[in-house]
């Protein structure tokens, strides 16, 4: 998606690593390193694991104004040999709070009578009396515009799996621990079993739901061998919504397969695509499978809510753990982190053994850190590369830039839309940044860019050493 020029930044983010605002980047030596995108691993927590027990899957994070951080997740209790319960694991919704997002407790809540006889934990917290088989699981606390919270403070998205519920459904909460059985919505029957999620479209006032491409492949009534049943696990769909709270009748559409750089690697399958909206962004987290074995993390986004992209290296977000490790096999990763200070918490469950081996594996719940913002940027060679923007229409106030220039240094060129550069403005008027900060402002001799006001220009970062994530325009005074 490339946008109109002068592109309209207001005061969000705007995140560098792809030609969305970035016009262009080279070198300041034509034959040496370019400027090149960089992939930031987050930093696993060493208190990990942080939730044992349930073998928890896919999970859902916030944090309440109080500071108050409050998990949903999946759990998958295995069912004891002989049980007559169906399958291998009883799954539910499961809840867990922390006051500091690393000591987590998971309360008893006993909310279901029948909860020993199914095989629930404690701290279940969706559970059907009335279909005590029917598995569920992959929940998402939905973001809403007040309109269609029903007036509910928490809406949750969920995966019912089993008959006579089975489908994607919809049920809200005042406390997001007593979920109301009356305003459970079935939305679809499509057979996506993995962590679907939907995403409101202001721009368009529609919802989206991103889930895995199994209607057409594994319709009812086709045999599950490969010529004529087709492979669910290939791609990731999308469909859409004006109307929240009823049945979705447009069918979903495939936007995302694996392509030969998956192939190189083995990973020739998706399994999920979780998405979370963020500044304008849709940032997915695909799972990328080697089947029937591995089950990955990595990093995609889309400007339009159609279109994602990836690096070309197709390098995992949250890196497997060392052999033995309690996440040496499967990374589950949330796409919704949470922001605390200047750092971005991602929550992600892990399992100690292959994704053939249900019974035998064992899963938890950790914590990976980055820096706010942090998920990719544009790195600087040492001996200097320039990252220019698109003709903006600066929005008024100061220059904030998210950038680690400590081993180097950054500076900043205001030029116009021809890049000729506007007096005051060039990069000699501005002292080098040599430091390391989420929301550095930039200034020049005589004050900041709050002069430019509603003037067409460019940024030209130039880079020694240095990496660039975002940079955005400081609300005015």
């Amino acid at each position: 998606m490339i946008p109109p020029e002068p592109v309209e930044i207001g005061h969000d983010p705007q995140f560098v690593h792809d030609l969305y605002i970035v016009d262009t980047t080279w070198s300041l030596k034509p034959k040496g390193e370019p400027v090149k995108r960089v992939l930031h691993q987050p930093t696993k927590h060493p208190a990990n694991p942080l939730i044992t027990g349930d073998d928890p899957s896919h999970l859902w994070v916030l944090r309440e104004d109080d500071g108050r951080f409050r998990m949903w997740y999946q759990a998958n209790a295995k069912n004891p040999p002989g049980s007559k319960l169906k399958g291998n694991y009883s799954i539910s919704v499961a809840y867990a709070e922390s006051k500091d997002g690393v000591h987590w407790e998971k309360p008893a809540l006993d909310l279901f009578p029948d909860a020993a006889e199914y095989n629930l934990p404690r701290n279940a917290v969706l559970h059907r009396l009335d279909a005590p088989q029917c598995g569920s699981g992959a929940p998402q606390i939905l973001d809403l515009p007040e309109k269609d919270r029903r007036g509910f403070r928490y809406v949750m998205l969920y995966l019912a799996s089993r008959a006579p519920l089975d489908g994607i459904r919809l049920t809200g909460s005042q406390d997001g621990i007593h979920w109301d059985t009356k305003s459970d919505t079935l939305l679809t029957t499509l057979p996506s079993d993995t962590h679907n999620t939907i995403q409101y479209d202001a721009a368009h006032d529609e919802y989206v739901l991103f889930c895995r491409s199994k209607h057409i492949y594994h319709a009812i009534g086709q045999t599950k061998e490969s010529l004529s049943g087709g492979e669910s696990r290939r791609g990731m769909s999308r469909t859409s919504s004006k109307e929240l709270w009823t049945r979705w009748t447009a069918p979903p559409q495939t936007i995302l397969m694996p392509d030969e750089r998956d192939a190189d690697l083995g990973y020739n399958y998706f399994m999920a695509m979780p998405v979370h909206r963020h500044a304008g962004i849709w940032w997915g987290l695909l799972a990328p499978f080697l089947w029937n074995d591995l089950y990955a993390s990595e990093i995609a986004w889309s400007r339009d809510g159609w279109n994602f992209e990836r690096l070309p290296a197709r390098q995992h977000l949250i890196e497997f753990g060392p052999e033995g490790a309690w996440d040496h096999s499967m990374v589950v990763c949330s796409p919704r982190w949470v922001e605390v200070g200047d750092e971005w918490w991602l929550y992600y469950a892990g399992f100690d053994g292959a994704h053939a081996d249900a019974m035998a594996r064992n899963g938890a719940i950790g914590l990976a850190t980055l820096r706010k913002e942090g998920f990719i940027s544009q790195h600087g060679p040492a001996a200097g590369g320039v990252v220019c923007t698109r003709a903006l229409r600066w929005p008024g106030g100061s220059l904030l830039v998210n950038a680690d220039a400590h081993p180097g240094e950054m500076r900043v060129r205001v030029s116009d839309e021809l890049r000729k550069p506007i007096p005051g403005f060039n990069y000699d008027d501005m002292p080098a940044f040599t430091g390391n900060s989420v929301a550095q402002e930039v200034t020049r001799k005589g004050g900041s860019l709050a002069t430019l006001k509603g003037k067409v220009i460019r940024l030209e970062f130039q880079l020694k050493n240095a990496d660039l994530y975002t940079f955005r325009a400081a609300e005015e005074k």
